[in-house]
């Protein structure tokens, strides 16, 4: 049995806020990539239409459009951080079922509260450390593109 009810604990209060700020990066992360590529492909598919019709000043600026939308997505990772947020904020589901349950890690812990700090830090850093380097190797990837 939890020590504390779970609306008194520290830890199951960070797990709580963790798991909404997850789920709301996932989800504002998520939208802005389908943004972007909805509007790539809309403008993409345009082109050859505007090119048959009108002057190729107009199809070279859609077609700079793409080249815009495509390097803001590469730069800023909206898909990578998409999918990292919500399987971070679905592994903090499942630690909050665990310990709501009082089974897996929990079932006989003498300090279970203590177990799930440490746990939600473990994902939480975790995740951090994933961001970090896709962060990393996108600006490698950035500064070998000037290079060449």
């Amino acid at each position: 049995m939890t020590p504390n009810p779970p609306e008194k604990s520290i830890a199951y209060a960070r797990l709580e806020d963790q798991l909404e700020w997850y789920e709301k990066k996932s989800a504002w992360n998520k939208q802005v990539y389908k943004q972007m590529k909805m509007l790539s492909l809309v403008t993409a598919v345009s082109i050859p239409v505007v090119a048959l019709k009108g002057p190729g000043l107009a199809a070279a600026i859609l077609g700079a459009l793409i080249a815009l939308l495509e390097g803001l997505q590469h730069l800023n990772q909206y898909q990578e951080n998409w999918l990292s947020y919500r399987s971070t904020a679905e592994a903090l589901k499942h630690e909050k079922f665990l310990f709501l349950s009082e089974s897996g890690p929990y079932l006989k812990a003498d300090n279970p509260t203590a177990i799930l700090a440490e746990r939600v830090e473990a994902l939480v850093s975790q995740e951090h450390s994933n961001w970090t380097a896709v962060q990393t190797q996108a600006g490698q990837t950035e500064n070998q593109n000037k290079k060449s």
